[in-house]
């Protein structure tokens, strides 16, 4: 597929480029979107403006990359900011960057980021008191410094207006397909998804994620139960038997744990029953029902409703996606 340069860009995307970022994401999305032009272009559409900017000493952030170079030197209408292997950008790193996502920000550009880069948009204050989501081994570190935005790790994109973020390395497909849908309509978005083999229908990243209790909060004593709970995978545990462990009263030790771990202790416990199911469906035969007795749910009707509520799939359609005896059969 070929695209002409007779009919002016639709709009222009940009990626910005900076120290360590996924070189992955960005080739990756370039050639996306350039597939996406040329599906539209080949429809009788305007083809699609990809470029890519870093900073330079002389010029400051300035374009290195151009699928149209003939065209005006404006600024983009779409700017995303790449994820980064090693971890997100620190405060002093991300300085220049962020006063460019600013300023693109006041002309009208749509800001998107995914991943780690998530922390450098969420660095320009753009992202106060709005939603937004980040890979979910980062939410900690996330909410510590920006405790203002509305962290969500459960969804691999959120679409607020001009704002859209993404979550884990690879969400950068998901985050792709939403800005062709924004850009060029369904349609086309369907026939890049086709041609990549890139399912458009929406995921989530609690499908994925698995769970990462703090320990780290410097209450001994909490973390005393915290061990204690895993040693004992949660079964038949209740917040009155894990105060008395503790050796503290319950109101006590319910202020404690909440505040150490961010969860009640019986939303702690579910995590990790829920944690010790997901591992039974993924490598076991085992039905449904026997899994969720063993551990820790008499009532299997209980067990699929609170299954579906944390990870956003029911036992059965998790062991068909995830299932180690599934993945080798196909």
């Amino acid at each position: 597929m070929k695209t002409t340069r007779a009919v002016a860009p639709k709009a222009e995307v940009a990626l910005l480029l900076y120290a360590g970022c996924q070189t992955a994401m960005v080739h990756g999305m370039t050639d996306l979107l350039q597939i996406a032009s040329d599906f539209s272009v080949k429809r009788g559409g305007p083809p699609l403006r990809v470029s890519h900017w870093r900073a330079e000493d002389a010029e400051g952030i300035a374009r290195c990359f151009d699928t149209y170079p003939a065209g005006q030197r404006r600024f983009p209408d779409i700017v995303i900011v790449p994820g980064r292997l090693t971890g997100p950008a620190g405060s002093e790193e991300a300085a220049p960057y962020v006063r460019w996502l600013k300023e693109r920000h006041t002309e009208g550009a749509v800001l998107t980021a995914n991943c780690g880069g998530v922390f450098m948009l969420a660095a320009t204050g753009l992202l106060s008191d709005r939603p937004a989501t980040t890979h979910w081994a980062f939410a900690d570190a996330f909410r510590e410094r920006f405790p203002d935005v509305r962290l969500d790790t459960d969804k691999i994109v959120i679409e607020d207006g001009e704002i859209i973020t993404a979550g884990g390395l690879m969400a950068w497909t998901d985050l792709g397909m939403r800005l062709v849908d924004r850009i060029f309509g369904p349609t086309i978005m369907l026939e890049t998804g086709r041609f990549l083999l890139i399912d458009p229908a929406g995921r989530e990243q609690r499908h994925y994620s698995s769970f990462a209790p703090r320990l780290n909060h410097g209450d001994e004593a909490i973390l005393k139960i915290q061990h204690w709970l895993q040693a004992k995978e949660a079964r038949a545990v209740t917040a009155g038997a894990m105060a008395r462990q503790a050796g503290m009263e319950e109101r006590t030790f319910l202020r404690r744990f909440k505040a150490a771990t961010g969860l009640t202790p019986t939303e702690y416990a579910q995590h990790l029953r829920i944690g010790k199911a997901r591992e039974l469906l993924e490598f076991t035969k085992r039905p449904v029902d026997q899994i969720a007795w063993s551990v820790g749910y008499e009532d299997a009707g209980a067990f699929r409703k609170l299954f579906h509520r944390i990870i956003g799939l029911s036992p059965s359609d998790y062991r068909q996606r995830f299932g180690v005896a599934n993945a080798a059969a196909a």
